[in-house]
């Protein structure tokens, strides 16, 4: 699912989370504020998602379908990024090296389990030899920012933290923001990093 704005100057393949497909509403709204801000996106959907099962593929075939996604969307020209929600982004960093890929962009990356910290997840981020950007809620179970400032560290990533987001980058009411104002700062610093490096 392309979107491409008229002025575009970089494109993004953008990956699905575990549990939600590419038309999802986080997803929708986000690349509709990327094109807002001349980055288009290239969405798509893995497999087990277009089957509609709910239980996802092995990594080996999730990592052959971001490969397949890059390599359409190099037929448009533009820069190319990649990365995605969540799995998306851990999956399309594993498939990593992507032809012409210049960045990844982790919406969310999944570090452990709920309830299990570790740092496991990112073993292969050091083998990635492209720039890197994080972006994670303080509030992400999957991801606790004292274990995954390190692996940033470590990967001479870029770490956006968003205050009071949650792994879906949910905000509660009582934090004085709102889930729109979030997805316009998710968008807006993906696009700034983009833009730097197109």
């Amino acid at each position: 699912m392309l979107l491409r704005p008229d002025d575009a100057r970089a494109l993004l393949v953008l990956g699905h989370g575990a549990g939600a497909g590419m038309r999802h509403p986080f997803m929708t709204a986000l690349a509709e504020r990327l094109a807002d801000a001349r980055i288009a996106t290239l969405r798509y959907e893995f497999p087990y998602m277009e089957r509609g099962s709910r239980r996802p593929d092995r990594a080996p075939v999730l990592e052959a379908r971001v490969r397949e996604a890059v390599v359409d969307a190099a037929a448009h020209g533009l820069p190319l990024f990649a990365g995605g929600k969540s799995m998306g982004g851990r999956m399309t960093s594993r498939a990593a090296p992507l032809p012409g890929v210049r960045g990844i962009v982790f919406f969310g990356f999944p570090l452990h389990p709920a309830g299990k910290p570790g740092i496991e997840r990112a073993d292969h981020l050091d083998a990635v030899d492209v720039p890197l950007l994080f972006l994670q809620g303080t509030r992400d179970k999957l991801a606790g920012l004292e274990l995954l400032r390190p692996v940033v560290d470590r990967v001479g990533g870029t770490l956006h933290v968003v205050d009071g987001a949650d792994h879906g980058f949910s905000v509660l009411k009582r934090s004085g923001r709102t889930n729109d104002e979030v997805l316009d700062e998710l968008a807006a610093t993906a696009a700034a990093w983009i833009t730097a490096r197109a």
